[in-house]
């Protein structure tokens, strides 16, 4: 099986996934790592430029460990069979390492909460003839 993580400067986990370049790739079995090597993307096949509907250097991968991975991007991973493994830690080798231990900790992707002005217009159903006033200090 192969992992890939996100790491633009070759030394530590990337946050921006959607436009890095630097991929290691590790082969691994269920309880060790086989062997590492790093990809370098073309900036027309990082996921940001790249079609999700064309072939892709890492579509072979099983897992994708990033600092961060957008909703788009996540989506698209799940469609190629990809899980998409958002972290804290930062040491590439560690982060797989982790996660074949299955003690790796990972951020759960949580929705935005909603701006101000987004849950001020949420349920208002009557019209607008005076203008709310605001005290911001």
């Amino acid at each position: 099986m192969e992992i890939a993580v996100a790491s633009q400067n070759k030394s530590s986990i990337t946050s921006h996934t959607g436009k890095c370049r630097n991929f290691w790739i590790y082969e691994v079995n269920p309880k060790e790592v086989l062997g590492k090597e790093l990809i370098e993307l073309s900036s027309e096949h990082t996921f940001y430029n790249s079609s999700p509907h064309d072939p892709h250097p890492l579509d072979n991968v099983r897992v994708l460990i990033s600092g961060k991975i957008g909703k788009g991007l996540m989506r698209r991973l799940e469609k190629q069979g990809i899980e998409g493994v958002v972290t804290l830690e930062s040491d590439p080798d560690l982060a797989v390492i982790s996660y074949l231990e299955n003690s790796l900790v990972q951020e759960i992707l949580q929705p935005k909460p909603p701006s101000r002005e987004r849950r001020h217009l949420q349920g208002h159903k009557h019209q607008h003839r005076y203008r709310h006033a605001y005290n911001c200090s």
